[in-house]
């Protein structure tokens, strides 16, 4: 069972926690975890451009002339792409969906790899809380100088919105501040080190944990309708 040691603001340590080999003991699957960012990444691309099919262009109802004596080339339609002011033939279209797909249970699981090869280097750091009287950026700069963390990007993932807190972060370039509910597999790879607080642990293994349950229960009823 893996364990985590339990760290104060002053960078003390006050215990250690055992977290949920389900979640935090996932072996590696770097393919799998490679595709789900691929996955990610292309469901959240945005397609603005929008250019106009051949049969979107206005006009060009009427063969443009006939078929033979005029010594032209043959033409049916002045939609054509061939023509000026005529369709485009593979133009970039607004709101085209990707063709990528993935099972939520291979994403979910890449992210559960992740999460777990991240706590194996050494990447996640947790506090028994974080309280701050008021808003002042310079009370968590002091309080990230006290923790086991070197130099690089940090993640903060709050259990629930607190405005304190995200106040204070926002002027760090290095630090952002997340809830739990929004965690994803690029957020994991993308910043050096993940600071959670025990709720925030926990809320993440009832997140996934409850999900897991229901993907569980979605393959039991499969299985009884298919018999």
């Amino acid at each position: 069972m893996p364990k985590l040691t339990i760290y104060n603001q002053k960078g003390e340590v006050v215990g250690k926690i055992n977290l949920n080999p389900a979640v935090f003991d996932v072996p590696d699957k770097p393919d799998l975890v490679h595709r789900a960012v691929v996955y990610q990444m292309a469901v959240e691309r945005q397609f603005n451009a929008d250019t106009k099919t051949r049969g979107e262009v206005r006009g060009g109802g009427r063969k443009p002339w006939r078929q033979k004596g005029t010594g032209r080339a043959r033409a049916g339609s002045i939609r054509s792409p061939l023509w000026r002011g005529g369709g485009v033939v593979f133009g970039p279209q607004a709101g085209k969906k990707t063709s990528i797909k993935m099972p939520k249970k291979m994403r979910r699981l890449a992210l559960l790899s992740a999460l777990s090869n991240k706590l194996r280097t050494n990447g996640i750091v947790l506090l028994d809380k974080i309280e701050l009287k008021k808003i002042k950026t310079k009370l968590v700069e002091e309080m990230l100088n006290k923790l086991p963390i070197k130099e690089g990007t940090v993640l903060m993932l709050l259990p629930r919105l607190d405005p304190k807190i995200e106040l204070s972060c926002r002027n760090l370039p290095y630090l952002k501040t997340q809830l739990t509910d929004s965690l994803s597999i690029i957020d994991i790879l993308k910043y050096d080190y993940l600071l959670l607080t025990k709720d925030a642990i926990k809320k993440i293994e009832e997140r996934f944990l409850n999900q897991s349950s229901v993907l569980n229960d979605e393959n039991t009823n499969l299985t009884e309708e298919s018999k």
